[in-house]
C-alpha cells in the first residue's frame, strides 16, 4: 500500500466529519433563505429594545478604562490558566515547578502593585481624586476671610 492510501486510510473519519459539517452549514443556510420571512417593513430594520423605541446612536464611545480592565482581565486570566494547568502536574514538576509558580506569582503580583500605585484601577475621576486627599479640603469658614 503506498503512504498517501495509508494516510487516507488513517485519517477517513475526520474527512467524513469535515464534509457532514460543511454540508450541513449549507443546509441550514438553504433552509433558513428558503424558509425565512419575506416581510421588507421599515419596522422589520429597527432594533428591537424590549418593547420601547429607541432612540440616538448606537455608536458611543466609551471612555479607555473599559479597554484598560479588559486587558487587564484578559492578562490575569491567562495566569489562572498556567497556574490551573500548574497545579494539574504538581506532583510531577515537583520543587522547582513550585519556585518557578511562586516566581510567576511574584512577577504578576509586582505587575498589580504597579496598576495600582500608578492609578490604572482608580475609577473616580481626577478632580474628586484631588479633593479627596487629607490636607487639600479647605474649611469652608477659614478659605474666604471676613
Amino acid at each position: 500500500m503506498s503512504t498517501t492510501t495509508e494516510v487516507i486510510a488513517h485519517h477517513w473519519a475526520f474527512a467524513v466529519f469535515f464534509v457532514v459539517a460543511i454540508g450541513l452549514c449549507c443546509l441550514m443556510l438553504m433552509g433558513a433563505f428558503f424558509l425565512g420571512g419575506r416581510a421588507r417593513a421599515r419596522a422589520k430594520h429597527t432594533p428591537f429594545e424590549s418593547g420601547i423605541d429607541s432612540v440616538g446612536t448606537a455608536r458611543m464611545r466609551l471612555s479607555a478604562k473599559f479597554y484598560l480592565v479588559a486587558m487587564f482581565f484578559v492578562i490575569f486570566d491567562v495566569e489562572a490558566l498556567y497556574l490551573y494547568a500548574w497545579s494539574v502536574s504538581i506532583r510531577e514538576s515537583g520543587w522547582v515547578g513550585f519556585i518557578e509558580a511562586a516566581i510567576f506569582i511574584l512577577v504578576l503580583l509586582a505587575g498589580l502593585v504597579y496598576l495600582v500605585r500608578i492609578g490604572a484601577l482608580d475609577w473616580t475621576p481626577v478632580r474628586s481624586r484631588r479633593q479627596s486627599k487629607p490636607g487639600t479640603i479647605k474649611n469652608a469658614t477659614n478659605s474666604h476671610p471676613q
